[in-house]
């Protein structure tokens, strides 16, 4: 779309090579010239979101990181907004979330000074602890972060912009597009290829999901307003789809399904049956029947054909990875919006048609097909010229899957009627039963 409104857009964006791990942003003094000179909006978004990411490197990128920003953001001569991507699950440990910058239970002070003289080995110890209520580093570095942008914003234009789960783009550059398995895109990649089949998880909880483009539009629109509408305060918006155009994790598990089974992935090991459930006895029995034992089943039918047995390292990945989202598949938030709306009521018809985060405008069902298709072309690489193939392969499971049922079936019977008085009894009178139906069916024909 860009490009055929400005074919030589490109030319206007001037790359500059910086690390958030390094002093100064790892920015050359050539390069720090020009950003001081000639930037006057910055949007930061450098992050580690791993959930499970030790400590000591969740706080350099996360906090120090951050602080880097901070200190480079005040030697630039014109800067009107400096808009900053937390998460809208920072403050998790409240279920009403307000727009507003949190006390955290640490200073980040205290936090930094901790982590320069103490080592890795120290603060992973430490982190049940230090982390509190919150599930992960990531959603406690994300809150110290956030409180140390708020203790600055008297000597700069700070914003910040949270984000709920981001998932694949609503309608650009082109609808499902998305290029990593963060979020909920490897839940789907993993359900696609029918290994993760069960999963904790509230079926009627909201399932948070922000299209990226959406996201990115909104953001656009955020620093606009900050610049335009100046305030004293520090102001915080969030990105959520919850309260305005509710999405369960039964409907992803109910969708997901359709969408796979419709338009399978080539490299399709089962058929795909995602369940979310509460049930901590039931998940593990599922888990134990549906993962664990077809998994080595999997491995020795390869180690048999001679190929490299992989399944069972597969599962222990797949569980440790879907285990870090368990907080947040059980539980739910409710996330004020009132910045957003007044920030919709802003802007001009023709920029809300531009930078559209309308989210009530989603239809999921449209957007989860999308979704679907984005991981097969864009994550797992395949051609949609191969989906025929995919779905013969699709079909060939369900033969298969079909028989070893029946099979099963008939083994389980064979042995309680060999084993089992009451069984052997039931069968005898159901056998009996059926043979005296099929033996009156000839003379109720004659008689019609």
């Amino acid at each position: 779309k860009l490009k055929r409104q400005d074919p030589d857009f490109s030319k206007k964006v001037i790359p500059v090579t910086g690390d958030i791990l390094h002093e100064n942003l790892g920015v050359s003094q050539k390069d720090e010239e020009r950003v001081i000179n000639d930037v006057s909006v910055v949007f930061h978004s450098a992050a580690t979101v791993k959930f499970d990411e030790e400590m000591k490197l969740a706080v350099e990128m996360n906090v120090v990181g951050v602080n880097r920003m901070i200190q480079f953001c005040k030697k630039i001569k014109n800067l009107e907004v400096l808009l900053h991507v937390s998460t809208a699950y920072c403050n998790c440990n409240v279920k009403y979330i307000d727009e507003k910058v949190y006390e955290p239970p640490l200073a980040p002070h205290k936090l930094l000074d901790a982590c320069e003289w103490m080592d890795g080995d120290v603060l992973n110890t430490l982190t049940p602890k230090m982390i509190g209520n919150r599930p992960n580093t990531y959603t406690y570095t994300k809150a110290i972060a956030e409180y140390l942008l708020y203790q600055n914003k008297e000597e700069l234009p700070v914003v910040i912009f949270r984000p709920s789960i981001v998932g694949a783009s609503w309608n650009e550059p082109v609808p499902g597009w998305v290029d990593n398995y963060n979020g909920p895109t490897g839940l789907l990649a993993a359900i696609g290829n029918g290994l993760l089949r069960v999963m904790k998880g509230d079926f009627y909880g909201t399932s948070d999901i922000i299209p990226v483009d959406i996201a990115s539009n909104m953001m656009i629109a955020v620093a606009w307003d900050n610049v335009v509408y100046k305030s004293d305060e520090l102001k915080v918006y969030h990105c959520t789809t919850g309260q305005m155009n509710k999405f369960t994790w039964g409907q992803m598990e109910r969708m997901s399904h359709e969408c796979f089974m419709k338009n399978p992935v080539n490299t399709v090991a089962r058929i795909p049956n995602p369940r979310f459930t509460k049930s901590y006895v039931w998940h593990e029995v599922c888990v134990l029947f549906d993962h664990v034992l077809p998994a080595y089943l999997m491995d020795m039918m390869m180690w048999v054909s001679g190929k490299r047995p992989i399944f069972v390292k597969i599962q222990d990945k797949l569980r440790k990875a879907v285990g870090s989202l368990d907080y947040f598949t059980q539980n739910e938030w409710v996330f004020s919006n009132k910045n957003l709306d007044d920030l919709l009521n802003k802007m001009t018809p023709e920029d809300r048609k531009t930078f559209n985060f309308n989210v009530k405008s989603i239809h999921w069902p449209t957007y989860m097909e999308s979704y679907c298709l984005g991981i097969k072309r864009f994550v797992l690489r395949e051609e949609l010229s191969e989906l025929s193939k995919a779905r013969q392969t699709l079909k060939r499971l369900q033969r298969i899957n079909f028989a070893v049922n029946v099979f099963l079936f008939i083994a389980v019977w064979r042995l309680l009627i060999n084993r089992v008085a009451v069984a052997r009894t039931l069968w005898n009178f159901l056998l009996g039963w059926a043979i005296r139906i099929f033996k009156r069916m000839p003379k109720v024909a004659k008689s019609s």
